[in-house]
């Protein structure tokens, strides 16, 4: 029978919650008060980055919204979105969204697209998100925003046609996931002599992304997409796989590219610090419903391909090829920007989105949530101990609700991280950074969001991704019956 874990907001008070974290026997550093902007708050001081000054502490992570025209352009939904994010009070947004660097690289067949010949659409959604910025924060608010786009090949999880039709290109072939996508033979791999067209196109986007006024592009290199796929292809044959110079070449080669095609670009990479084995519910627990508990899909941890595991038990990290990655990309590539997450949405999310309630097509959380946020928290905390000299955005901060901004302040102030990264938060009260830094009493409108996972379950089932429990413009909308039915298990 799955587990039942204490709900985030039945801790009433700070002391609670502490107490609550130390019966889990975690460490981890909370506040006893978020601080005003006024009183001098660690969220609200600047960041440099290589000459350019990021106004505060608060990041918006990339938010995908599955809701662009299928020819890849966006639509007002999206507009919405990135206004939305201007408004927000985080002075670093950080990839905006998952631009596909060509469309066959779509995970869904509404995903923004690199579209060479039309870029005003783009240019438009961008200046939207600023002028939103400017109309809440004052005139010269823009000056110390910083704006990024995410350049993305989907891989593995590639659904460039239909929403239900996976049309992989892959890495490798790999002994779990390849069934879950319908990859039965070596046509989907791609090959060596494929990829300088694949770096080609990343350059072009990039490109596009500079003559559009970004401040910097994202090599996104996480949750299981195809550059971080790539390293931890350990059983690729060639140039680009087996030991650690292959499985990480592709990545150093798109960035080289981009940094001398683009000098005046900055260039950010979000990065699942570490992986683990794919998840899949409990076989015999559970129901229609409500799944069972998750469990490693295969019998075997070891010798499991995953990028920052140990190679004798892929549940436990081991972050000795990450660090000597992101030094790697400073030393040899400038990059100075990085954003870190941990494994895959697809295929472990409770390791990546820690959430009471697990989409659709996951699985009851075989540890408390809170578990896998320290997780990732204390993760980035050692990097950032080895890297003082980068800027690192930490992720998984969304499950702590109304205790977000006070384990926020405590772990910047503490220097355990650079700045903080929302990211399905901010669909349902996009303006709680700005709240926070003004001192006002953040959970009286009661937006904060409960990781209901809608904004995962409708995308899951084909339909557009935001946040239906808590935001009026997605109640009104068809797809909120639908989604109903969805959870329902009709």
């Amino acid at each position: 029978m799955a587990a039942v874990y204490p709900r985030v907001g039945g801790h009433k008070t700070v002391a609670a919650f502490q107490q609550h974290l130390a019966s889990l026997g975690l460490k981890l550093p909370v506040a006893e008060r978020p601080q005003s902007a006024a009183e001098g708050s660690v969220l609200a001081a600047p960041l440099e980055l290589q000459g350019r000054v990021i106004g505060n502490r608060w990041c918006v992570h990339p938010m995908e919204g599955w809701d662009g025209e299928t020819d890849g352009r966006p639509t007002e939904m999206m507009r919405r979105r990135w206004r939305n994010f201007g408004a927000s009070g985080c002075k670093l947004i950080w990839g905006c969204e998952a631009f596909a660097i060509r469309p066959d690289g779509r995970a869904n067949p509404r995903q923004l697209t690199h579209r060479p010949h039309d870029i005003e659409p783009l240019r438009e959604l961008l200046h939207g998100l600023r002028q939103e910025h400017q109309a809440s924060f004052g005139p010269s608010s823009t000056e110390d925003l910083i704006v990024g786009l995410q350049l993305t090949h989907s891989g593995r999880f590639c659904k460039p046609t239909r929403n239900d039709t996976f049309e992989s290109r892959v890495a490798y072939r790999h002994p779990v996931l390849d069934a879950r996508v319908g990859v039965t033979d070596d046509a989907s791999v791609f090959r060596d002599d494929e990829l300088p067209g694949l770096v080609e196109a990343y350059v072009a986007a990039a490109k596009t992304a500079e003559q559009v006024g970004f401040d910097f592009v994202d090599v996104k290199a996480c949750h299981g997409y195809l550059m971080h796929e790539f390293l931890s292809g350990f059983t690729r044959p060639g140039e680009y796989g087996g030991d650690f110079e292959g499985r990480t070449r592709l990545l150093r080669e798109v960035i080289g590219a981009i940094r001398s095609e683009c000098p005046g670009l900055e260039i950010g990479v979000r990065l699942s610090l570490f992986d683990q084995p794919a998840f899949r519910p409990k076989p015999g627990e559970g129901d229609a419903r409500k799944k069972g508990t998750g469990v490693p899909e295969t019998c075997s941890v070891e010798h499991y391909p995953a990028f920052g595991a140990r190679a004798d038990n892929a549940l436990k990290m081991d972050l000795t090829e990450p660090l000597a990655l992101l030094k790697r990309l400073r030393d040899e590539h400038g990059v100075r920007l990085f954003n870190l997450t941990a494994g895959s949405p697809y295929y472990n999310p409770h390791i990546q989105r820690p959430a009471f309630y697990p989409p659709s097509d996951g699985y009851q959380p075989p540890e408390d949530p809170i578990v896998g946020c320290v997780r990732q928290i204390d993760a980035v905390r050692q990097i950032k101990q080895s890297l003082p000299d980068v800027v690192l955005v930490g992720t998984a901060y969304s499950y702590f609700q109304e205790y977000l901004p006070h384990v926020a302040e405590a772990v910047v102030k503490e220097g355990w991280v650079d700045s903080v990264g929302i990211g399905r938060l901010v669909l349902s009260d996009w303006t709680l950074p700005a709240k926070i830094l003004r001192g006002e009493d953040y959970a009286a409108d009661k937006k904060i969001c409960r990781t209901f996972s809608d904004c995962t379950t409708a995308p899951r089932n084909g339909m557009i991704s935001g946040c239906y429990p808590l935001d009026d413009y997605y109640k009104e909308r068809p797809e909120f019956d639908l989604l109903k039915k969805v959870k329902a298990g009709k």
